[in-house]
């Protein structure tokens, strides 16, 4: 049964006579935050978070357009479609990029010309790097099909693989990083993280044909270099030992930190290896082996072998 609209009246007026107390506790607790915001961008607008999604999921049926694009697409009009996608990513694009420099600049306007001929710069260097992030996704495809016995064809990596969809991301953030623009690569690939729960890291350098098979937990940290063939399994972290502080005790920023893996490494479940340390080429790591030392060349690293012995009425404890 309804409850009488009388009592719903009440219970609205008791909920609006708390609204006030409400939001002014909620401005307080902001109250630095957007005064620190407002010294460093003045009326500047920060990048939004609804127009990355936007321009990535443009880019993504650019980079793929019979998978993410129209499923319709004919041969004569797949050359206008990807024309005319391209042409709104990238405006959209430039505008987001625009925002970005002016939130990292400590001296311009909102009105900065440096800041805009610099977006429509990075924007043009970015689109004409298109092609080859296609040709890199394109080899993570094949990774993929080729090393999961369990898929049909290559559409289904396409369509259904959180690995694929997270290097979609990775590949996009980490040429925006390479140029240089603030937030937004790591926007991306948050977007990603929040949707496959993988976290790439658009700094990190990764080499052709990588497949994440399964995903979940993998973590790969800034300054990561990932060479080519490499393939990691769910919950593998590429983590930092630990990180140097400076006099007034902040993080030094920007040193190497995370590990090198190089070419035709495999590295199984739950294995974490920290710091700047080397797994050489053709190397296989074990599931849940904790690593912090360099290895050689393929190696082969595993856990110690559990042993297990039975005793009858407590003989031998």
């Amino acid at each position: 049964m309804a409850e009488p609209v009388s009592k719903r009246s009440e219970m609205s007026d008791e909920i609006g006579s708390a609204l006030p107390k409400v939001v002014e506790a909620l401005c307080l607790a902001n109250e630095e935050l957007l005064r620190r915001r407002q010294r460093r961008l003045g009326r500047h607008i920060l990048p939004s978070r609804e127009a990355i999604v936007g321009i990535v999921d443009d880019l993504r049926a650019v980079l793929f357009p019979g998978h993410y694009g129209a499923a319709d697409l004919s041969d004569a009009g797949v050359h206008y479609y990807i024309g005319a996608r391209l042409d709104g990513a990238l405006l959209a694009l430039e505008e987001q990029v625009r925002r970005g420099l002016l939130y990292a600049c400590e001296h311009c306007t909102a009105d900065c010309t440096e800041c805009a001929h610099r977006a429509v710069a990075v924007t043009r260097e970015f689109a004409s790097h298109l092609p080859e992030i296609r040709g890199l996704l394109g080899s993570d495809v094949q990774a993929a099909f080729d090393g999961d016995p369990a898929a049909t064809s290559l559409d289904e990596p396409l369509f259904c693989y959180p690995g694929v969809t997270a290097m979609t991301h990775h590949r996009i953030a980490h040429e925006l990083y390479r140029l240089g623009v603030p937030l937004i690569p790591r926007m991306v690939s948050e977007i990603a993280h929040s949707a496959t729960g993988i976290d790439l890291h658009p700094g990190a350098a990764i080499g052709r044909s990588f497949f994440i098979d399964h995903g979940t937990g993998v973590v790969v940290g800034e300054t990561s270099v990932i060479g080519d063939r490499v393939r990691l399994y769910q919950g593998v972290t590429l983590g930092a030992k630990g990180f140097p502080l400076d006099d007034a005790g902040n993080p030094v920023k920007g040193l190497p930190r995370h590990p090198i893996v190089e070419d035709d490494v495999v590295i199984y479940a739950g294995a974490t290896i920290l710091g700047r340390i080397t797994i050489g080429r053709g190397s296989t790591i074990g599931g849940n082996v904790w690593l912090t030392r360099s290895v050689p060349p393929d190696s082969r690293v595993t856990q110690a072998q559990a042993r297990t012995e039975a005793f009858e009425s407590g003989g031998g404890i």
